[in-house]
């Protein structure tokens, strides 16, 4: 039986990878080498197969008939190959080697890469591979060990622990309330200049979500301002351009800095929850282990962002649009 060379194993793994995340990209991230690797690989793997795997064009890969078939058997053996490699993890007891972790930016920013200096001083041997962005991860066919995520999630394929609230609140500046008055409730707002956050995913604006009373209300303000980062609404509210909402996790270094003054507490509803994920293949993994133990410090309740902002006293500044 001939034994496979380790270029056509390259081959074999890149293709497998780009089929499944649908770009050489996204593979060459997942992979950790450049796209143009992933992609000569590929080329070498179909020169040497006879057969063309993708219908490539300027924007995604399309698999062919012949690359279909092929893909499935492919990503046997790259499953069978992590698999050898996570029991191998699993066989040491401390964390060593590199984990790869995706977070939304803002989070990843604001809360997990502050955090990484304490964990990697507890466990040196242990790289960690952090990836931000807002773009959905599969976490499987990425390679990721563990994700941090908002929102709706249902994926059987993944461990789940929840790790805290996802908290938002209205924010000004002292100066821009000095002049404008302070809004005592959310009605308030229409006679204020406004800061609003649109998604990247879907290009829609952010409705604000208010509870008033036992009525769920969501105000879609008429803004001066739209921005798609939550970072990007922090500078306009710090430079005074008016009143924005965001996560709590963002504004805290403001509110501590006397920069921000929280507005509107008590009518916002609580939002969803920020999650930790990894694969059941990572069970026994210790690396995985040391760094959920660590999130879930991070996000000891109450969180020291929470505590900024629901601790900051009320603001004594003019009210002139109160009800």
């Amino acid at each position: 039986m001939e034994q496979i060379s380790l270029d056509r194993l390259t081959g074999l793994i890149a293709f497998a990878r780009a089929a499944s995340v649908g770009s050489y990209t996204a593979a060459a991230r997942a992979l950790g080498v450049s796209p143009s690797a992933v992609s000569k690989s590929v080329q070498r793997l179909e020169q040497r197969l006879g057969v063309k795997l993708f219908s490539r064009t300027t924007r995604s890969l399309t698999l062919t008939q012949e690359g279909r078939e092929l893909h499935e058997r492919a990503l046997r053996l790259l499953q069978e190959a992590e698999a050898i490699e996570q029991a191998a993890v699993a066989a040491r007891s401390d964390p060593a080697g590199v984990l790869k972790v995706a977070a939304p930016l803002p989070i990843g920013v604001h809360i997990i890469a502050p955090a990484l200096p304490r964990f990697r001083a507890c466990y040196p041997r242990l790289s960690v591979d952090l990836r931000l962005g807002d773009q959905f991860v599969d976490l499987i066919a990425e390679g990721i060990d563990v994700a941090i995520r908002v929102g709706d999630l249902s994926d059987s394929r993944l461990i789940s622990r929840q790790l805290a609230p996802h908290q938002i609140c209205a924010f000004a500046s002292p100066d821009y309330l000095a002049g404008r008055g302070t809004p005592q409730h959310p009605d308030d707002l229409a006679g204020h200049d406004c800061v609003n956050f649109r998604f990247q995913s879907s290009g829609q604006a952010f409705r604000w979500p208010f509870m008033i009373g036992d009525r769920a209300l969501d105000i879609l303000p008429d803004a001066g301002i739209i921005t798609d980062l939550s970072d990007a609404v922090s500078a306009v509210i710090a430079a005074g351009g008016g009143i924005g909402i965001t996560p709590t996790f963002v504004a805290a270094p403001h509110v501590r800095r006397g920069e921000f003054v929280p507005l509107l507490r008590e009518y916002f509803r609580p939002r969803s929850t920020i999650t930790a994920l990894w694969p059941e293949s990572r069970r026994g993994s210790p690396n995985v282990k040391a760094f959920i133990a660590h999130l879930l410090d991070v996000f000891a309740s109450p969180t020291p962002w929470e505590s900024a902002v629901m601790e900051f006293p009320e603001f004594s500044g003019p009210s002139r649009l109160s009800k």
